[in-house]
């Protein structure tokens, strides 16, 4: 391996995030502020404003919006959820990039995996909490 792929490899910091079904394994390192999801340019993946802002408030809240480049990968579930798993994401590899970002991270509610599922749907009921009608007689 050469001196410069090696040292490359150094200052690249990985973190994977997850929301609901949404999976995102992303790498991070020092740069310009350059954004690519599923090699997707950012504005591309993230067409309206409130998801962009979900994906990149761990940047937001260190200031670390233009100083850092981000790839990521994001497969499954819609695309609120992906902007979760990114910003997760984002938060984990920014915590082991700088272990003194983690004060201001957690104290935001960044670090926090957010559990909330879709409830699955029970036998003999239309849905997962609704009932059939119920006829007295």
């Amino acid at each position: 391996m050469s001196a410069k792929k090696q040292q490359q490899v150094i200052e690249e910091f990985l973190g994977t995030g997850r929301r609901k079904t949404a999976s995102a394994r992303v790498r991070i390192k020092p740069g310009s502020g350059n954004i690519v999801i599923n090699d997707r340019d950012f504005s591309e993946y993230c067409p309206t404003e409130i998801l962009a802002q979900t994906a990149v408030l761990p940047l937001a809240t260190v200031d670390l919006r233009d100083k850092i480049d981000v790839r990521a990968k994001v497969q499954g579930g819609g695309i609120n959820g992906q902007a979760g798993a990114v910003s997760l994401g984002i938060a984990r590899a920014l915590q082991k990039m700088d272990p003194d970002l983690r004060v201001p991270l957690k104290q935001a509610g960044l670090l926090k995996r957010d559990p909330r599922k879709k409830e699955r749907k029970k036998a003999g009921q239309p849905g997962a909490r609704k009932r059939f009608q119920f006829s007295k007689r």
